[in-house]
This record gives structure tokens, C-alpha cells and sequence, in this order.
């Protein structure tokens, strides 16, 4: 996984409109990019709609939220509909972003072993610098947590 000081690695995925998005479209602005398991699922809707709900305190600070999953174009589509999702998400399934930051890992649930979607957010400075990097964070708290932060 990626730390504090690191260049964040820049990357092209598509959005759920099916345009590429680059990290490097976002130079000059604070970006929180936050990487989750899988649309729909309880955890991950959770934090979603606590970004949607704190979104425009990060825009009124000139901060970017984009996230980050697995998940196709059209699931990204049904997922924004569905809960109102005014930010960035970008599909990723052949793990290019997944992998280039570290949060590709090996997973136990119920004694078994599986590799999956790390939930993790980054917070990037202006310059493309990784300011902070949030292993396992929760779901329910993590946007307050970076607000709190920046």
C-alpha cells in the first residue's frame, strides 16, 4: 500500500457515463479517493450516502470525491441513481487504480480466504501528493473523519 508522502499514481477509468477520468484531471484540487468493495452492499451504500450527504461541505473546500470499485459502468449508473450520488465513480475491473494503490488484499471471512477491494480512502493534495492514506476505515464515519482532517 501507498504512504503519506508518496506520489499518487495517476490513472485513466471510465465514469458511469462511460467518459475516461484521470487522477491528473484533478491537479490543482484536493481529491479524496476512496476504494470499496461492491455497489449495493450495505457497508459500501452506507459510506456512499455519507459522502453524498457531506458533499457539498467538500466542494465549498475545493475538495474532489471520486470512488472507486470493481463494479461496471452500469452498476455505477443504477448505484448514483439509486442513492443520489453527486460525485465521481469510476468502474476499474481490470484493477489498474485497485492495484497501483495497494488495496488489492487477501481477505478471511468465516475461515475463508478470498482477495478483494480493501476499503481504504487517500487523501491527495493539490500537487498529486498522497497527504493521508485511511486503511480499514468505517464506513459510517469516513467522510466526517476527513472532514475533520482537512
Amino acid at each position: 500500500m501507498l504512504n503519506i508522502g508518496d506520489r499518487a499514481p495517476n490513472f485513466t477509468l471510465k465514469d458511469k457515463n462511460g467518459n475516461d477520468v484521470r487522477l491528473s484531471d484533478f491537479i490543482g484540487k484536493k481529491v479524496v479517493l476512496y476504494f470499496y468493495p461492491k455497489d449495493n452492499t450495505p457497508g459500501c451504500t452506507r459510506q456512499a450516502c455519507a459522502f453524498a450527504g457531506a458533499y457539498a461541505e467538500f466542494q465549498k473546500r475545493g475538495v474532489e470525491v471520486i470512488g472507486i470499485s470493481r463494479d461496471g459502468i452500469a452498476s455505477h449508473v443504477k448505484f448514483a441513481d439509486k442513492y443520489n450520488l453527486p460525485f465521481v465513480l469510476l468502474s476499474d475491473p481490470e484493477l489498474e487504480a485497485i492495484g497501483a494503490y495497494g488495496v488489492w488484499q487477501e481477505k478471511k471471512l468465516y475461515g475463508k480466504v478470498s482477495f478483494g477491494v480493501a476499503r481504504t480512502t487517500f487523501i491527495i493534495d493539490e500537487t498529486g501528493i498522497i497527504e493521508k492514506v485511511m486503511p480499514k476505515v468505517k464506513p459510517d464515519t469516513n467522510a466526517a473523519e476527513i472532514l475533520e482532517f482537512i
